[in-house]
């Protein structure tokens, strides 16, 4: 598969990468970042002359915050948008997940992550412009659009997911992961038994790592589902002191050991729903033994925030395209749309359908609220007839308020997955819990043929207007 400056150059051809030169790591490259995902339209950022670094010393974001940069790093359809791209990323999604297991990792002994091997006292994180993203942040986080890699102590299963990784000293990191993660389990069996847990972090690759490190995968599922969307294996080098497998053409990569019992305070982090919802708290820490880098490295970031941001538009494409292929396999018929928007991302899942039996808006909204990917952290799952594009939140507001009663058509559950980032959970407390409002917004089923005619233009009208009135329309 293509490395980090392959996809940079593609991205730069396309017209998807904009330079900026002179940002300080402190807020700067952050705020910049920040307002980028506001502009009308977006492109990937690349930092260079970074404040208190040499040149070639650079940051990346905003990687796949749009539907060219998607396609550039996932291989799909150039130019396509709204449900034209839900269509395409859900054959895909299914044919990833049928093909994954038949691309096992591939072994090499030289990669361009080897370049340069920093081990003992010339290990300095601080040496690579790690951003302080927000203002209020409680440090400086080398981790955001990172995989991290571990390695289950009884399957042997190696796992890569997208934590946060804040730099507390030039070797030493934490490693925050939340509750039930995989990377979590294999650290938490390691501590167990006394034993510290190995851990690589990959803070510089291509974007489909970390966006694969990213999804909801069966456990060592990563590495093979990275080979499947490129359609060739990884090249990994095994990495010396732990054992893990790394990219062997990774920009920067960091090797340790976390420790049984050792703790650092982590946080505050503004997080993916706009929010500090998680205060600073003791984590476990990585004890660094080597860092690998190449020449000119590239930290890639992914800060969070709330949306849009760096991480919204993908995740919600992706989301969308996997509650949409969970609806059908569970055998919902007639699912015409489903989206998860990028404003309140995966807090709104909207499923449009076309109703042919009573309870069958129910029946959709229960199952998408608690599919794999609609049930962590879920709000609102509405469910709209087929002339509604879920896609279009004014349209959805409009049949909500049209089409649906508060009294007869909004359901709540209770006691439903959430995770500390919820900022509706009062902290401490030992279990997450939100609820879910489910909202039929179709048409009454009973009496849906006799519901009042809309207003409606026809296509032909419109286009006969439009002819006539060019100068005004």
């Amino acid at each position: 598969m293509d490395d980090l400056r392959v996809w940079l150059q593609k991205a730069k051809n396309l017209g998807q990468l904009d330079q900026v030169d002179g940002a300080d790591w402190d807020l700067e490259i952050g705020v910049i970042t920040a307002l980028n995902w506001r502009k009308p339209a977006y492109h990937a950022l690349i930092f260079d002359n970074i404040k208190g670094y040499p040149r070639g010393h650079r940051v990346l974001t905003s990687s796949t915050s749009n539907a060219a940069l998607a396609a550039l790093t996932f291989n799909l359809p150039p130019n396509v948008q709204g449900l034209e791209l839900l269509a395409a990323v859900r054959p895909k999604l299914q044919e990833w997940d049928a093909s994954y297991h038949k691309y096992p990792v591939q072994y090499v002994k030289e990669g361009k992550i080897l370049e340069n091997v920093l081990s003992g006292d010339s290990i300095d994180l601080w040496k690579f412009p790690v951003p302080k993203w927000h203002e209020l942040d409680g440090g400086r986080y080398i981790g955001t659009g990172d995989a991290v890699i571990t390695r289950d102590p009884d399957s042997g299963d190696v796992n890569l997911g997208t934590y946060r990784i804040m730099v507390h000293e030039k070797k030493m990191t934490a490693l925050y992961m939340s509750p039930g993660k995989h990377g979590r389990i294999h650290y938490e069996k390691f501590h167990a038994r006394g034993e510290k847990a190995p851990v690589c972090i990959s803070v510089g690759h291509h974007p489909l790592i970390f966006r694969v490190g990213n999804f909801q995968l069966p456990a060592g599922a990563e590495y093979g589902y990275i080979g499947a969307v490129a359609g060739e294996p990884v090249k990994v080098i095994k990495e010396e002191v732990t054992g893990l497998p790394i990219p062997a053409d990774a920009d920067i990569v960091i090797a340790g050991f976390s420790p049984p019992g050792k703790t650092r305070v982590e946080g505050p982090f503004g997080e993916w729903t706009g929010y500090y919802a998680s205060k600073d708290r003791p984590a476990p820490i990585v004890e660094v033994e080597r860092v690998y880098y190449r020449n000119d490295p590239v930290l890639v970031g992914s800060p969070p925030g709330r949306a849009p941001s760096d991480s919204s538009f993908f995740n919600g494409v992706v989301g969308s395209a996997r509650a949409f292929n969970e609806l059908v396999a569970a055998g919902v018929p007639d699912v015409k749309g489903v989206w998860m928007g990028e404003a309140p991302l995966q807090q709104f899942l909207v499923v449009s359908i076309k109703q042919r039996y009573a309870g069958h808006a129910k029946q959709a909204a229960a199952l998408a609220s608690m599919g794999r990917r609609g049930a962590y952290m879920g709000r609102y799952t509405v469910v709209v007839d087929e002339d509604i594009d879920p896609t279009n939140l004014q349209e959805v507001l409009w049949a909500i308020c049209t089409r649906s009663d508060p009294e007869k058509d909004i359901d709540l559950m209770r006691r439903c997955w959430s995770t500390p980032l919820d900022p509706t959970i009062r902290k401490p407390t030992n279990a997450y819990f939100n609820s879910r409002a489910i909202i039929d917004a179709c048409k009454p089923f009973e009496w849906k043929d006799e519901f009042p005619q809309e207003i409606k233009i026809s296509p032909e009208l419109v286009e006969r207007v439009k002819k006539k009135f060019q100068g005004v329309l």
